[in-house]
């Protein structure tokens, strides 16, 4: 594939046909998608893209390359803006001329606007699992659709989409929303074929584009006060509950496991409450009873022997809350279990 690849910016189908042209290789393209499977002789993959009405497409890459490429670009007339989400592992991007390389990680999204003097330069690892999904607006013809909009914008969102020229250089890095997130895998999943699918993907497209915009506001704010759910939250929120579920008798307090997952305190209770609906006390409290329940069923543990291997220190405390959950003792539960079968429950 070589180390660098020169790509004069037209539409989204026009990028993929050049990358194919370049590569050696047939494309496939069926009304206003395109698709390009990466040749064995340089990695493994495929590109795809779709171009919709009013300047916006998407380009997504799911892919691994034997070799580091590094691609150029540019556009001689329209700078499009460039809206990228990153699934896999970190690529670079920088501004041609400009010397500073930004790295876009795991989970990270980035605004990108480039102009004709300085184009964007993205550079793939080799050996490594890329997977991204580009959002691509030509803001020239975009600006019809939301010219009426425009006035009750935040001031930098209005003056990034007024930039219809591509005249100003634009960099805006975070990490991606949980909406976002599914967004992509539905668009990715989609079993529609033709028109419909068509229309089932670019409706998504203006859902992520919604998303992204309504998350570049919520980043402007303090972050213990962000409302919107990152899809790396979600990473470290479902790992804190691993370590709960693995450490329950030896169980950290709440600040500890924040700090072990990398979250503040506040972010690991919002994030617990909207993924579980629960508070984190409440889920360990839950994760400790049906831990509880499941070793009064599968081993020979006495009560008191389960009650310290749920890291709860009181048998009356364990039986209290054994009770409220269930309706019966932790006692009850046992004699239930011993009783056959086929016989009535004996009244305690």
């Amino acid at each position: 594939m070589g180390n660098k690849k020169e790509l004069r910016e037209l539409s989204v189908i026009d990028v993929v046909k050049d990358i194919a042209k370049r590569l050696g290789v047939d494309y496939e393209q069926e009304n206003n998608e395109v698709c390009v499977d990466i040749p064995e002789h340089i990695g493994t993959g495929n590109i795809k893209a779709i171009a919709f009405s009013h300047g916006m497409g998407m380009i997504n890459l799911d892919m691994r390359l034997k070799e580091e490429v590094r691609f150029e670009l540019n556009q001689s007339l329209v700078q499009p803006l460039e809206i990228i989400f990153n699934s896999e592992s970190a690529f670079t991007h920088e501004f041609d001329g400009k010397g500073k390389v930004q790295e876009i990680r795991h989970l990270e999204s980035a605004i990108l606007s480039c102009n004709s003097r300085h184009g964007n330069v993205i550079t793939l690892p080799a050996n490594e699992p890329i997977c991204f999904f580009n959002l691509e607006i030509n803001r020239k013809r975009f600006e019809e659709k939301i010219e009426s909009f425009l006035p009750d914008m935040n001031a930098e969102l209005e003056a990034l989409f007024r930039d219809v020229n591509g005249v100003n250089l634009f960099f805006y890095r975070g990490h991606y929303s949980l909406d976002i997130a599914k967004c992509i895998d539905e668009s990715n999943d989609c079993e529609h074929t033709g028109f419909t699918k068509s229309v089932f993907i670019e409706g998504k497209c203006y859902e992520i584009l919604a998303h992204h915009l309504r998350q570049y506001l919520d980043d402007l704010t303090d972050p213990d006060k962000r409302k919107i759910l990152r899809q790396a939250t979600v990473e470290k929120i479902e790992a804190a509950a691993e370590i709960i579920n693995s450490e329950l008798e030896h169980m950290d307090n709440i600040l500890a496991l924040a700090r072990r997952v990398g979250l503040n305190q506040n972010t690991l209770q919002s994030g617990f409450q909207h993924l579980f609906g629960l508070s984190v006390n409440q889920y360990i409290k839950n994760a400790r009873l049906e831990m509880a329940k499941n070793l009064m069923e599968t081993t020979g543990l006495n009560i008191t022997e389960i009650t310290y291997k749920i890291g709860i220190n009181s048998r009356s405390y364990f039986s209290k809350l054994f009770k409220e959950r269930y309706a019966m003792t932790p006692k009850q539960y046992l004699k239930k279990l011993s009783q056959p079968k086929n016989e009535p429950p004996q009244s305690a």
